[in-house]
Parts: C-alpha cells; sequence; structure tokens
C-alpha cells in the first residue's frame, strides 16, 4: 500500500508485437519510458524515454539505441538524480497490465545473464487498481447526491479507463510517448480521487522447494506441460525458462522414461491462473536452440508425477536444502561413508547436508538397492562443485550426476515401491489403463480374423498416444462401414503401442474406399499433425505383419480386440487347427455316406414286407436273413466328396439328387426315412454352431419292435462297428466350433 512516496509509470514496447499479445513472440523490447510522480504533491517530478539496441537480431533504425543493460543503469542513475532512493519501498513502478515486467522485461534479462534492480521486482498493475479504486467508490456511494457513476467493467486498454474518467487523451506531438503520458493522467486521477494503490504485485526470483503429497488437493487451472526440454534441465532451468511468472512452491516436476530417465517433459504448476494463461503464450519460445512447447495440463497429471506416498522422502526433503543431486550407477553394495568420501575428497570438496542423514540410497520394494541415490546440500553455491564430480569413479564404477528436484526424488521412491510382475514375450494385458476404464486384453491375431478377404485395413504411423475415438474421427464417414469391435490397435512385445492399427470393415468395397480416400492424410492430435498411412489388407495380411512369418504361439505382436475384457482361451496355430477340423470334416463325411448306404434304393427291393414275413415259416425267414446280409455287403458305398487336400476349399456346390419315390410293391406297413438330399439342410457346414442333423431329430433310433426277431442285428452285422445301428442318432454327429477364415 503507498500513502507516499514516489511511482513510476513504466511503458514498454518491444520490435514484435503489443497490446495483450505484448511479448508472446519472443522479441527483444527496443523502447522503454518513464515518468516519476510524487505521491504527495500528485505532481510529476521526471520523465525519460530510452531507445534500446537490440542484440540477437540488430536493426539498422536503432544503432543509435543503447543495450539494455545500460538504459538500466542509466535509469537508476536518473532516479537517484531527483532525490529518490528507488531502492526504497516508497518507490514503486505502475504498468499497464502484466505483460510489459513478465512477460517482456523479466525474460529477455534473463535470457541476456542481466540482474534487474530489485525494485523491478514490484510493481503495481494500473488496470487492477482502477478497477479496485472505481468499484469500491460505486458500492460506497450508493447513497450519495448525485449517484457515483456505476462500477466500471474491466478495461481492455487505456483508451476505456480515459473515456471513463473523462479525460482527454495525449494529442502532442510525441507518438511514442503517449502512452505512458496517458498512464501518468491515470494514476494522477487516482490519487486526486483519494485512493491509494494497493494490489501490490511481486516477481519471483527464486524457485522455493517443497513437499507435496498425493492427498493435496491442486488447482487443474494452475498446470502447464512443457515438452521438448533438454535432458539435463534442472527445475531451475525451467523456472528461468518461466521468469517473470510465480511458480508455486515445489511446482516444477520432471517426467520420467518407463526407465527411469527424464524424457524431456515437465510439469509446472503457478499460484493462479492468470500465470498459467501467460506461460501458454510461451508457446515455442527458445531455451537455447530448443524451442519448447507449452500445453494445458491438470491437477491429477501434476500429482502423478510430483505426488509422495511415502514418509522416508517426506523426511528427507523437509531438511531445508537448497540442492538436491541424484547419483547413478553406483555399486549396488555402496555406503553412505563412500558417497560422503567421494564429494568431500579431491579438487572442490564440498559437504553433504546432515553428514549420512543427507544421503537417500533408492531401493526396491524388497529392499534390493537399484544404484541410484539422492544427496542433499546447503547452498546454492554447492551445486556447482558437487556436479563438478561427474563421471568420477566410486570403485570401479563412474557415477553420473545430476541436478534434481523434490518432484523426481517422489517420483522415482513411488516406482521403486511398486510392486514389480515378471513379464511375458508376448503381454497378456496393456498397460494399466485410466481409473474407471476397464483393462484391455491383448489376443494374437488368428484369433481375430483371418482369410484372404480383403475386408481390414492397416493404419501406419499414428501417434502413440492415439485411442479408438481418434481413429473413429481420422476415418470420418467410413467410420461407419467398420464392424462391431472391428478395431484393433497394435502393440509391441513390451506392451507399448506401436503405432499401427488394424481395423475390419463390413466389405472389401468399403475397405478399397478408405485406403483410396485416406492414405497420407493428417491425423491431428493436440496441437500435433501426423500423417497417416492407410492400406487395404486381409487377415492372412495381418498376420504376416505382425507375425513375420512365425506361428502367433511366439508372435512378436499382439492385438486389442476391440471392447472385450478378457482375453479368450487359447488357441493351437491356425495350421494346427485346420488340420484337426479337415480330418473332423472327413470323420463326419463318411458317417454320412454310411447313414445314405444303408438307405439306397438298392437296398428296398430285397426287403420283405411285413406281411410275407409274418406269413413266411422260421425255415424261410432264416434263408431270407442271411442273403439279406450278403446284399448289404455288396453294395457300393458313396465317394467322398472332398479330399484332404480339398477340405480348405469349400467352394463346389452339392450335387442335385432325385428325390427317391417309393415303389408301389412296398407295403406301408414298414416306414423307411424318405431324404430328398439334394433339397435337405447340409448335413455338414464348415459355419454350423448347431448339432448336426438338426432338422432330423425324429428319426427312429431302432427298427420298429413289431419286426421279426434277427431282421435289426443282421442288417447291423452287414455295417461297420462304428454304427450300431442303421439309423444313427444325433450323438454320432459332435457340434464342430466356428473358426473364422479356415
Amino acid at each position: 500500500m503507498i500513502s507516499g512516496g514516489w511511482v513510476c509509470a513504466l511503458h514498454v514496447r518491444t520490435a514484435g508485437l503489443g497490446g495483450a499479445a505484448l511479448g508472446s513472440d519472443e522479441e527483444e523490447i527496443v523502447y522503454l519510458a518513464y515518468v516519476v510522480i510524487d505521491v504527495l504533491t500528485n505532481q510529476i517530478i521526471g520523465e525519460r524515454e530510452y531507445a534500446v539496441r537490440p542484440t540477437r537480431r540488430p536493426s539498422e533504425e536503432l544503432q543509435t539505441g543503447q543495450p539494455l543493460e545500460v538504459i538500466v543503469q542509466q535509469f537508476d542513475e536518473f532516479v537517484r538524480s531527483l532525490q529518490v532512493d528507488p531502492h526504497s519501498p516508497l518507490f514503486r513502478l505502475v504498468t499497464d497490465g502484466q505483460p510489459p515486467l513478465r512477460q517482456c522485461l523479466h525474460p529477455e534479462a534473463c535470457s541476456k545473464d542481466l540482474t534487474l534492480p530489485t525494485y523491478y521486482a514490484r510493481f503495481h498493475d494500473i488496470r487492477k487498481e482502477y478497477v479496485r479504486a472505481y468499484t469500491l467508490r460505486a458500492v460506497n456511494g450508493a447513497r450519495a447526491v448525485p449517484p457515483p457513476p456505476p462500477p466500471p467493467d474491466h478495461p481492455g486498454s487505456l483508451l476505456d479507463m480515459l473515456n471513463y474518467l473523462g479525460i482527454s487523451p495525449y494529442s502532442g506531438d510525441n507518438f511514442y510517448a503517449a502512452e505512458v503520458k496517458d498512464m501518468a493522467s491515470i494514476i494522477q486521477r487516482i490519487i486526486t480521487d483519494g485512493f491509494r494503490l494497493e494490489l501490490p504485485e511481486t516477481v519471483d526470483l527464486v524457485l522455493e522447494t517443497g513437499i507435496c503429497s498425493k492427498d493435496d488437493e491442486i488447482d487443474g487451472n494452475c498446470i502447464v506441460r512443457a515438452r521438448g526440454l533438454p535432458w539435463q534441465s534442472s527445475d531451475q532451468d525451467i523456472a528461468k525458462f518461466f521468469r517473470g511468472l510465480n511458480v508455486a512452491k515445489g511446482g516444477v516436476a520432471l517426467c520420467l522414461s518407463p526407465q527411469g530417465r527424464r524424457n524431456g517433459e515437465a510439469l509446472v504448476r503457478f499460484v493462479s491462473q492468470e500465470h498459467r494463461d501467460m506461460a501458454l503464450k510461451r508457446h515455442k519460445h527458445h531455451i537455447g536452440s530448443r524451442y519448447i512447447e507449452v500445453y494445458r495440463a491438470s491437477g491429477e497429471d501434476f500429482l502423478s508425477v510430483a505426488g509422495g506416498a511415502t514418509c522416508e522422502a517426506a523426511a528427507f526433503l523437509s531438511r531445508g536444502a537448497q540442492v538436491i543431486v541424484r547419483m547413478r550407477g553406483l555399486p549396488y553394495d555402496a555406503t553412505p561413508q563412500q558417497v560422503l568420501d567421494f564429494f568431500s575428497t579431491g579438487e572442490n570438496p564440498v559437504m553433504v547436508l546432515d553428514g549420512a542423514e543427507g544421503v537417500l540410497f533408492v531401493r526396491r520394494a524388497d529392499g534390493r538397492a537399484t544404484g541410484d541415490a539422492f544427496v542433499l546440500f546447503a547452498k546454492e553455491d554447492d551445486a556447482p562443485k558437487a556436479l563438478s564430480r561427474h563421471r568420477k569413479s566410486i570403485g570401479a564404477r563412474y557415477i553420473e550426476l545430476f541436478r534434481s528436484t523434490t518432484a523426481e526424488v517422489q517420483q522415482v521412491l513411488n516406482r521403486s515401491l511398486e510392486t514389480r510382475t515378471s513379464q511375458s514375450s508376448t503381454p497378456s494385458t496393456a498397460p494399466t489403463p485410466a481409473e474407471g476404464l476397464l483393462p484391455v486384453a491383448l489376443v494374437p491375431q488368428h484369433v481375430i480374423t483371418s482369410g484372404t478377404a480383403k475386408d481390414c485395413v492397416r493404419l501406419r504411423g499414428l501417434p502413440y498416444e492415439a485411442q479408438v475415438e481418434h481413429i473413429l474421427t481420422f476415418l470420418d464417414e467410413f467410420a461407419k462401414n467398420i464392424v462391431v469391435q472391428g478395431v484393433h490397435m497394435v502393440y509391441n512385445a513390451q506392451g507399448h503401442p506401436s503405432g499401427e492399427a488394424f481395423i475390419q470393415m463390413d466389405s472389401e468395397a468399403s475397405a478399397f474406399l478408405c485406403a483410396q480416400q485416406k492414405h497420407h492424410r493428417y491425423m491431428t492430435f493436440g496441437k500435433k499433425q501426423r500423417y497417416i498411412e492407410v492400406f487395404q489388407c486381409s487377415g492372412d495380411d495381418m498376420n504376416l505383419v505382425l507375425t513375420g512369418g512365425v506361428t502367433p504361439a511366439t508372435s512378436p505382436k499382439v492385438l486389442s480386440p476391440g471392447t472385450l475384457v478378457s482375453p479368450p482361451p487359447p488357441a493351437p496355430a491356425p495350421r494346427l487347427l485346420a488340420q484337426q477340423i479337415a480330418h473332423q470334416s472327413l470323420l463326419a463325411r463318411q458317417h454320412e455316406n454310411l447313414l445314405l448306404a444303408s438307405l439306397r434304393p438298392p437296398i428296398v427291393p430285397i426287403l420283405p414286407t411285413y406281411a410275407a414275413v409274418r406269413s413266411q415259416t422260421p425255415a424261410a425267414q432264416a434263408y431270407q436273413l442271411p442273403q439279406m446280409s450278403q446284399m448289404l455287403q455288396q453294395q457300393t458305398m458313396l465317394p467322398t466328396k472332398r479330399s484332404y487336400e480339398r477340405a480348405f476349399q469349400p467352394t463346389e456346390a452339392t450335387p442335385a439328387k432325385r428325390p427317391y419315390a417309393m415303389p408301389p410293391h412296398m407295403t406301408p406297413a414298414l416306414s423307411l426315412p424318405v431324404f430328398s438330399y439334394g433339397t435337405s439342410a447340409p448335413i455338414f457346414s464348415y459355419a454350423n454352431t448347431s448339432p448336426m442333423l438338426s432338422t432330423y431329430n425324429t428319426l427312429p433310433t431302432a427298427l420298429p419292435t413289431a419286426l421279426p426277431a434277427g431282421y435289426g442285428s443282421a442288417l447291423s452285422a452287414a455295417l461297420p462297428g462304428s454304427m450300431t445301428t442303421p439309423f444313427p442318432t444325433l450323438s454320432m454327429f459332435p457340434t464342430y466350433p466356428y473358426y473364422p477364415g479356415v
């Protein structure tokens, strides 16, 4: 709060964009203007304008200016010449919004290793002060006569504030100084109306370390994800990239790969959504020669990386160290004393904070060492001394040293304590899904589809983060032609996405059109664009791609089976499965032939009528039955219609046969079943999923009981041993499961 002292209006221009986008294009400052006002007298006591010469991209028009560090020093001397101490708490800068200092002056000074005076770290935002002051006046003066104007809206520019206050804009000849003079007019009106500047802003120049627990509540509107960081970047380097914006305590969390190494990403938590929004405007700004991508993230993302779950880590990190160093490659039997000797001997010795208590070894859940350790140091000056021992040896092993963070300590310890499970060469499940989602089972390709019909498409070049919904969006109008559970993601032997997918379409025409229209089209994923290769293929092509010609039992890749939630039972290899089905089909065809042989027309004339049999003597009956048996044995069986090699080509049509008409001399007293084979349902089909001969479930299982004794036994004796009756029951024909494409 300022009730006396001095305020200084500061105006900043860059070589790029202005207004709300000021500083978002990473252009250098080319103009600075200052107006110093004495608060007690409400008078302007000094003005200065400076042309700043760019150094990264020199401009011919600004060769008369001075570098930024010279301008800063000249203004400091000018303020002192006014008998004003700029480092006094009563001296404050006032800017038009947040960008002049947060997005321009502090980031540029940091990139040029320029140390700004301390008064640049505290300022007032004239827009916030204006809204606070005149909103307060409108509320308190509601009963006044005449009533004050209504409270102002959040101003979009200086002109909005001038119009509300009834102040004429600056109309002088100095175009560049117009904005800073308008700011000075607004500040003077605020002081004249009896208000004080009561909303100070600060710029945090030092990143504070802190401990985050998984049970903490995090505002998801304050998190960003920075991608493309140099692998050796520390939390301090990331804080410098966001210099000018206030990062929350312990708000930098470096992300690690599954192997425990930094993957070039970090999650950053800011103190407010306003600072997060300004951080997003630094998308594709640079650290050295690398540009950094900045995206929104959630509070859950931050807690998953920075949240700690162990008391050991909390106790270790609460010792107040300013520097944390990670050691990697330690001998498994290393002791704390060896670590202390490693840093305290040789050139530039450095002492570990709290001795052995400042060393934390990382161990697995079973107590075994991982070869990593974290070491604490008390002062920032200890960091270069400790890191100078990078790749020095302990015993016969060289040690790698990296500057670490509290979030990395939490993350490494959390991972080390997770339950380790052995992984087979072909994983049975995908990586753990997000909460609320069912686990995805991975199955070999031949269980899903096979065959030569080109009714599938193959997608290659997908982003690793792509999900089914992204594929459906990419396929657009062709998504309606996908069969149920027809999108199959391909995973490698480690259970990670391979960037490929296979899609089952409802026809070959749909697959052809999809491949023609979508090949080399772009898939938009977040702010990235990837062109996708789309090929038409068959189930057999899919098998060759996934297995490389080996059997699926040793396949290096597996598929997600659409929306299945549990893996299907293991199935034999396709060739063995085909052989088994072919063998069963031949057995079934032999059963079929035997059945038809027992019903062929030549058998019927030798059968006497029921009345004739009853009228004959027992001796005549004994003579005719052996004769009938001999005739049955002379019958020729129907030829097998499919050989073993042709069992995989079920394309030949069943030959039509004439329905057999009952001879007129047959007595209807003996009712034999009559088949019209050409018009009845097929007895065996590769696609049958119900018991065979299901339409003939009324067949008699034995000859009529009125026949003479010995008639049925003689007929049965003439048949093979596998048939106990000339009219077999349904149990003779097993049910065959359905295997698509075989």
